[in-house]
């Protein structure tokens, strides 16, 4: 084992990469839950998701650790089910084995541009100073959604600041729907604020915060993963850690299910019915086209972020990755290994697969290679016969990991010279925009934009690598295209 995943050439060890594989998979477990809450609402059975995003985060995570041999976890992305559900089935109509279908030739467009070296032309035309801004980035988007799921925050938005509910304009004078509310979308005017603490959960993730911050502070080896177990603990007293949740699902039940959607996206209602309207063939192709943007640099963003500032990805690796051949460098391997995770959503009937930001944890940690990644696609799998002790663990008590992992990453700022403004308005959108639209993509295109507008403004042409001018181009025109359909 230690010779198979070059522990000492990568200055670990076997205890070291077990502990930032348990870390990594309790702080991205809740997608085991998640993603069948969000993905049943287009009509998908809900067991067949639950193992279906087991299967296919245990097979590409496997893909990973064995042909990559880096400590980054996979599973179906959260922001990508999101999109699934509420954008490509319940508002532009597609079926949910159209949407699988589309995830399919998604994960067969990144396998493309992979192989053919595109990928290594986009991450070769990113300036160091936006590779920075993003691994900053990263570390508030994901204290971000630590703060969240602690629950610290509260939104208030009026009555003039609603959209729609449920995918439906409001009107003032409806104030019934049938089923209740399920969504409701906001403009600008909504204002987050601080909660009142005189919630338990809350209070918890509060207490667990601070326990984590001084383990991390003491350097306590496994500091996070501590935390976690010890916030879980003391949740049960605070009656937050429900011991008696049990999830209903059966894995005898689970695998009848999954016969629905295994293989779904190849049926006559997924890939046999896509294209056969033609007024619909350019809404499918932009889908495609916005689920691998998303996707792409959901990933690249990711690895950029935790990669190169613990040294996962080496000069010696980076200098293989663009000057090589085949796939010599770790970086190669790694995105194709991401780049086949959607392929393999898509067989076992779920939303697309992606490099998880929460890998950052383990990262935190120590892990540096594969046997990080292997340890979590084994707890994935044994999370299938104990989906009740997984359930066990709060938001509460993962959060603190989150925000503290967070702090971590936020070190990468301290590259960028904040008082040039040429630097620190690229930088600004690239990193802060990530956490507001809660989006690495998103971040991304705003500093790809602002960077070539600034460049644009100084003359500084020869500055502006050609890809990051269709990269920027096909943001642009994906925002386009969203445009007109909302």
């Amino acid at each position: 084992m230690k010779k198979f995943f070059k522990l000492e050439e990568n200055k670990t060890n076997v205890s070291t990469e077990i502990l930032a594989g348990l870390t990594t998979f309790f702080a991205m477990a809740y997608i085991l839950f998640v993603a069948p809450s969000i993905l049943g609402s287009t009509g998908m059975p809900t067991q067949a998701i639950f193992l279906a995003t087991i299967l296919a985060s245990v097979v590409s995570t496997l893909i990973m650790a064995v042909f990559a041999n880096v400590p980054y976890v996979q599973a179906p992305g959260l922001g990508l089910a999101t999109f699934f559900a509420y954008t490509v089935v319940l508002q532009l109509g597609f079926s949910w084995q159209q949407a699988l279908a589309l995830v399919f030739l998604c994960g067969l467009i990144n396998v493309t541009i992979t192989i053919t070296k595109i990928r290594r032309l986009i991450i070769k035309a990113i300036p160091e100073i936006l590779q920075h801004a993003i691994g900053g980035g990263i570390g508030i988007f994901v204290a971000y959604i630590g703060i969240k799921n602690a629950g610290f925050l509260k939104f208030i938005t009026d009555q003039a600041g609603i959209v729609s509910i449920n995918g439906t304009t409001y009107h003032a004078n409806l104030t019934h729907f049938k089923n209740g509310v399920t969504s409701v979308v906001s403009n600008g005017g909504v204002t987050p604020s601080l909660i009142n603490f005189n919630q338990a959960a809350p209070i918890l993730a509060l207490i667990g915060l601070i326990l984590t911050a001084f383990l991390v502070v003491k350097k306590v080896k496994g500091a996070i993963l501590i935390g976690i177990i010890a916030t879980t603990l003391l949740g049960v007293p605070m009656k937050v850690t429900q011991l008696s949740a049990v999830n209903n699902n059966s894995l005898l039940m689970a695998f009848h299910q999954l016969g629905t959607t295994f293989g779904a996206a190849f049926s006559q209602q997924g890939m046999g019915s896509l294209f056969q309207d033609p007024g619909r063939f350019l809404l499918a192709l932009m889908t495609i086209f916005a689920f691998s943007l998303s996707d792409i640099f959901d990933t690249i963003g990711t690895f950029i972020g935790t990669g190169k500032r613990t040294g996962i990805f080496s000069k010696q690796d980076e200098k293989e990755f663009f000057n090589g051949h085949g796939f010599k460098s770790k970086m190669d391997r790694s995105l194709f290994s991401d780049a086949i995770g959607s392929v393999v959503a898509a067989i076992f009937g779920t939303s697309n697969v992606t490099t998880f930001v929460e890998s950052a944890s383990g990262i935190g940690v120590g892990g540096r290679t594969g046997l990080t990644s292997l340890t979590a696609a084994v707890m994935f799998l044994l999370s299938s016969l104990l989906a009740p002790v997984i359930a066990i663990i709060p938001d509460a008590a993962t959060a603190p990991a989150l925000i503290v992992v967070g702090i971590m990453m936020m070190g990468s700022f301290k590259n960028i010279d904040w008082t040039n403004l040429e630097d620190a308005i690229p930088a600004f959108f690239a990193s802060v925009f990530m956490a507001l639209c809660y989006s690495i993509s998103y971040g991304i295109a705003a500093g790809f934009i602002f960077y070539l507008a600034v460049k644009l403004a100084k003359g500084k042409f020869s500055e502006i690598h050609p890809m990051l001018v269709i990269c920027t181009g096909l943001f642009i025109l994906n925002f386009v295209v969203l445009a007109f359909i909302e």
